[in-house]
């Protein structure tokens, strides 16, 4: 699943692929998804409310991309697999959104498991998830500084453990479950800690890991285990996922163990992340 880092990096090749383009014709819903949402669930005026727009902006917001074309606006999720084609490649048969340029370059998407394709005129969406992401720091920008985390971690309950802090409730948009396991990582620290269990140096430990992890993550154009528009995977190799349990850790020569809590999955090593 898309989380910041791919989001902060489609939407730069997006940008530098589609800016100034005039769409030409859209497609939506041509192969069915059952958890493929569109705006309201009714993608049939799509093509009305994008056709003969000229694509000015695209930025990201925490796990969605945004693409602003005249007053219309195009929002994908995480779970979109996003795919820019130029004029005259071939194009995969089945998609749920299609949007195709003048010149004839196209943008394709498809939803694997689950994810939203909308189409909105400009401040029609209400979706707080969109409304939130919008409004609070990326930690990839000045803004999301260490008085910004702390009152974060103030805010929170402190009995949450360290995943829900940071993957849920929206307190820092696009950073799931699958970035934080590196995250904790790189900061020494298990998912399973309480926030009430932490000292100041763990608490800037761990603010340096978000800031410094995640802006690795997008310079190298996110995971290995996630893939941009032309179909490559990200530079970033991940440290913990699902390929590396049972492996020894790379830093201590621990074990990385792999657990379900909180219902999904985490990883980390049973020796330096107590």
């Amino acid at each position: 699943m898309l989380e910041l880092p791919e989001c902060y990096h489609i939407a730069k090749q997006l940008s530098d692929n589609l800016v100034g383009k005039k769409i030409k014709k859209v497609i939506a819903n041509d192969t069915p998804h059952k958890m493929a949402w569109y705006y309201e669930d009714d993608p049939s005026n799509y093509h009305k409310l994008l056709r003969y727009r000229i694509i000015r902006k695209v930025n990201a917001f925490g796990s969605m991309i945004e693409i602003s074309a005249g007053r219309s606006r195009i929002l994908l999720s995480d779970g979109v697999v996003v795919n820019y084609y130029h004029p005259g490649d071939v194009v995969k048969p089945k998609h749920q959104l299609y949007i195709e340029m003048t010149d004839g370059s196209k943008l394709v998407c498809n939803v694997i498991m689950y994810g939203s394709l909308f189409v909105f005129l400009n401040k029609q969406n209400k979706n707080p998830y969109y409304l939130i992401a919008k409004a609070k720091p990326s930690p990839l920008s000045i803004s999301f500084d260490q008085t910004y985390f702390n009152s974060l971690m103030n805010e929170a309950k402190p009995t949450l453990n360290l995943k829900a802090f940071l993957a849920t409730e929206q307190r820092i948009p696009g950073l799931g479950n699958g970035v934080l396991q590196d995250i904790l990582f790189v900061a020494k620290l298990n998912p399973k800690r309480k926030l009430t269990n932490l000292d100041d140096e763990e608490k800037f430990d761990l603010f340096r890991a978000i800031k410094d992890t995640l802006a690795m993550m997008a310079k190298m154009g996110g995971r290995d285990t996630e893939f941009d528009i032309f179909g490559n995977p990200g530079g970033y190799l991940t440290i913990l996922s699902n390929e590396s349990k049972d492996r020894p850790c790379p830093r201590c020569r621990g074990m990385i163990v792999k657990e379900a809590f909180m219902g999904g999955s985490i990883y980390y090593c049973e020796s330096c992340q107590k």
